[in-house]
């Protein structure tokens, strides 16, 4: 009876350390998951939601996720503004949910188009522009080329189409500097 209790005593304990262990394994393993998230997985469930984002140079972004991209995110602002914003010039996000997406899973081809494509598209349809750069510098003007690591703008005044004679200056601008490029939609 006594080798009973104390073999029962033992199996008890066995599953106790045991149950530990695999509690601790899931642990584990949720925190290494989670470690493999990117802010792009965070940002993609909430397609739609309304977020805040502080970007680099103090510029704060408010408006509905319209786009997410490996690269860069679009914005639909009050007033039916557009704003396109590169995932590297964001600090801080406010608005989303507890969902992440699975990481590595976007699409072949929106896992390809970076963001020269969304410039090279803004810099086709022409459009007047606001680029706020990571100096704190804004300017307005039109995209006129697009290059590999960089923009072409020509700046004129505010929400004016682009016409020869109203270009001030032809400013080339590193995309890595820029934190915010707005227009209207």
């Amino acid at each position: 009876m006594r080798w009973e209790g104390l073999f029962a005593d033992l199996e008890a304990q066995a599953s106790q350390l045991a149950a530990a262990a695999r509690g601790a394994e899931v642990e584990e393993r949720g925190r290494i998951e989670v470690g493999t998230i990117g802010l792009v997985d965070r940002l993609r469930p909430a397609l739609g939601a309304a977020i805040t984002l502080r970007c680099r140079a103090g510029v704060t972004v408010t408006g509905c996720i319209r786009r997410v991209n490996l690269q860069w995110l679009l914005i639909a602002e009050d007033g039916g503004r557009e704003a396109l914003v590169p995932i590297a010039a964001i600090v801080a996000v406010s608005g989303l949910g507890r969902l992440s997406a699975v990481p590595n899973t976007m699409g072949p081809v929106e896992s390809k188009l970076g963001i020269t494509h969304a410039l090279r598209g803004v810099a086709r349809d022409r459009s007047a522009v606001r680029m706020l750069l990571a100096d704190s510098t804004v300017l307005d003007g039109t995209l006129d080329r697009v290059g590999a690591d960089f923009v072409e703008v020509s700046v004129h005044a505010p929400g004016e189409p682009r016409r020869h004679r109203e270009v001030r200056d032809v400013v080339v601008v590193a995309i890595s500097a820029i934190v915010v490029l707005r227009r209207d939609a």
